[in-house]
């Protein structure tokens, strides 16, 4: 099946940043598709045929600094061009506290319409030191009418079991996006296997995407979604650029969603919903 030519992209990033070595290896650069200017970005999204985006600070190099100086970078973007919303870089760590604060002075921005936090660079759910900064900025959230957008990858430090904690603790009052659907084989399965729709029929106001989803989970949480008859206005689509690839997550959700309405739902409806 084909995904419909113009659709909106719940999730990418702006931003370069330099090399470096991860995993103990030399100097490298994963995220070849990187862009530096708003120019860049809105070229890619003409070219991609992308009518909206949530547009994130670029992330991975483990230095708060970097992460938190392209907030600026997204808020300008969402100014400059209506069909970019904004989502601001912030953190649980005591560490980035006064960073996080600075962060949420910004959203008050034209266009921010999400924050996004992740433990990949540090801090945990349960971490009694990381509490403070996690009510501050999910209580922001609630105050502002905004989206938390969280990183749900497992093998760092935020896999969907510590993650679901977020949303069993704030998610009947904040919209809470889970991004990468778990983000491999465990988190898929825990999900889709029951957790993520118990989640909507208990009124948590929980969404996801299925950008890094592997092979079998895109079609077995649409299946899921049809056999319970709930939750196809809780998935939207992401390509994760740079770290994602914008045709092939297009490929792989059309496949799985058909070209009825779920896929008007998942293409573009629901971020409509979630993010204008």
């Amino acid at each position: 099946m084909a995904a419909p030519r113009w659709i909106c992209d719940a999730h990418r990033h702006l931003g370069a940043m330099p090399a470096y070595p991860f995993y103990q290896g030399p100097p490298v650069r994963p995220d070849t598709t990187a862009r530096a200017t708003i120019a860049e970005l809105i070229a890619d999204m003409d070219t991609e045929g992308a009518e909206r985006a949530l547009v994130i600070p670029n992330y991975g190099v483990p230095d708060p600094d970097l992460a938190f100086s392209f907030n600026e970078l997204v808020v300008e973007a969402a100014a400059k061009d209506d069909r970019i919303r904004a989502a601001l870089w912030v953190s649980p760590k005591p560490t980035d506290a006064e960073r996080t604060t600075a962060a949420l002075a910004l959203a008050a921005e034209p266009g921010v319409r999400a924050l996004k936090l992740s433990f990949l660079l540090g801090g945990r759910v349960d971490d009694p030191d990381c509490a403070p900064q996690l009510d501050q900025i999910f209580g922001h959230a609630r105050e502002r009418d905004l989206v938390v957008h969280v990183h749900t990858s497992p093998g760092a430090a935020s896999d969907i079991d510590e993650v679901g904690r977020l949303v069993d603790r704030y998610g009947d009052h904040v919209r809470i996006h889970l991004v990468h659907f778990g983000g491999g084989m465990s988190g898929h399965i825990k999900l889709a296997g029951g957790r993520f729709l118990d989640w909507v029929r208990a009124g948590k106001r929980v969404y996801t995407d299925l950008s890094w989803a592997i092979g079998f989970a895109p079609r077995w949480l649409v299946a899921e979604l049809d056999r319970h008859g709930l939750g196809h206005d809780r998935v939207l689509f992401a390509s994760d650029q740079p770290w994602g690839e914008f045709d092939g997550e297009r490929a792989k959700l059309a496949a799985a969603a058909g070209d009825g309405d779920l896929a008007a739902a998942v293409f573009r409806d629901n971020f409509h919903h979630l993010y204008e």
